[in-house]
């Protein structure tokens, strides 16, 4: 009999083998991680116990999450400048409503202007997914006594059998058996609530607390009412099938969003929003303790807070200056001072017998007058001029003889 090879199988070993391929890095990764954590554990906990593998997997969370902290801020910069931008997407709407090709393209001309990512907020999640998946399979792999990675081979056993409150860590609540099924499932129920309640709090928490009421309409109110009741309800399903080990991962995760949120959120709120107003309030308070004006420091956070444009300004050329112009108009804080003219280009003061260095002289008289600070009154001013008149050289006459003599 001739075996027939059915082409829809074929293609999805083949997918089956690039995942694994793709996946084995970080079968390896997390299999290190839980490892190296859980042999510092063994140091205070029964290496055997449920409590240093379930620890394990919280120091697992917290390297991983810490890994996350420079997407984390994006994710926030990105949030604050999608509610700041409100307003100019409503204007956009309204103007190129008819058209939705000319509003995408400026939509996206909006976010490009203001290194503005709509996508960013989902990074932390779709970054997480793979270390979830592969921290599943090697808690799944476990519960069957397989492993992955060689890294895990001895520890399997530890691993399958490790119980907290009499629930081993390895199994899930649709899988549970054995003498210590009913305890697999109470923790797993506890953890499933607590896992989603913790996901709730904090998408209600950053949608009641730092978002602007502009942000709370049309298509982002939509997004956030979909992070707020789809994925709890999704996470709420899918742990039941779930193994503890994996709850806990997932809750520690949760708490630890929780924290930086309510950290980021009472520290650098949004203009406009609830948590911005609390921020000023506080600040008052410390203002009027220290002795200092109410509304001292107030308004900082919003100037440097609003999404702005971040092309470059044109720069202005300078203006061609004529050369009568240049010697009237002086520098800043100086009074202009016009060239001294030359003995050759003025015959007139040359007839009359003044030679250029008693001209230079008294045209640095003249200007050393201008000069004087204008907090001088004109009384004083009047009596500086009639002395430097009282010093000026006395005149020759062209006949020889001063003009002081008949």
């Amino acid at each position: 009999m001739i075996d027939l090879a059915i082409p829809q199988l074929a293609l999805w070993d083949g997918i089956v083998d690039v995942f694994n391929a793709v996946m084995t890095p970080l079968y390896w990764a997390v299999s290190a991680l839980l490892v190296g954590w859980h042999w510092l554990l063994s140091q205070v906990f029964d290496p055997d116990s449920g409590w240093a593998w379930a620890l394990s997997i919280a120091g697992l969370t917290i390297v991983i999450r810490t890994l996350l902290i420079p997407l984390f801020v994006r994710q926030i910069r990105s949030s604050r400048n999608m509610q700041l931008l409100q307003p100019k997407m409503k204007e956009l709407q309204k103007k190129y409503g008819h058209d939705r090709e000319k509003l995408g393209q400026e939509m996206m001309k909006l976010y490009k202007d203001t290194g503005t990512n709509p996508f960013s907020s989902c990074l932390p999640l779709l970054l997480q997914s793979p270390i979830f998946l592969a921290l599943f399979r090697v808690l799944d792999y476990a519960s069957k006594g397989k492993t992955h990675s060689d890294i895990m081979d001895p520890h399997v056993f530890s691993l399958q059998h490790a119980k907290i409150f009499g629930a081993e860590i390895s199994q899930t609540f649709l899988k549970a058996n054995g003498s210590g099924a009913t305890n697999v499932k109470f923790v797993a129920i506890v953890l499933i609530i607590l896992m989603t309640a913790t996901m709730f709090i904090t998408q209600l928490q950053l949608m009641r607390k730092n978002m602007p009421k502009e942000a709370l309409e049309g298509q982002a109110a939509q997004m956030q009412k979909i992070m707020l009741y789809v994925f709890p309800v999704f996470f709420l399903i899918g742990g039941f099938n779930f193994p503890i080990g994996v709850l806990i991962y997932w809750f520690v995760s949760n708490v630890w969003t929780m924290g930086q949120q309510f950290y980021v959120i009472r520290r650098n709120p949004a203009p406009g929003t609830p948590a911005f107003d609390a921020l000023e309030a506080r600040k008052r308070e410390q203002n009027l303790r220290a002795g200092r004006p109410a509304e001292e420091g107030l308004g900082d956070e919003e100037e440097g807070s609003v999404a702005t444009d971040r092309r470059p300004a044109n720069r202005q050329q300078p203006k061609r200056q004529s050369r009568s112009t240049r010697k009237t108009v002086a520098p800043a804080g100086e009074s202009p001072v016009q060239d001294t003219p030359r003995v050759q280009d003025t015959p007139k003061a040359a007839s009359n017998g003044q030679q250029p260095a008693k001209k230079a002289a008294a045209a640095k008289q003249t200007s050393g007058a201008k000069r004087q600070p204008a907090a001088k009154s004109r009384a004083a001013r009047q009596a500086a001029q009639k002395q430097a008149a009282q010093k000026k050289p006395t005149q020759k006459k062209p006949g020889g003889g001063s003009s002081g003599r008949s």
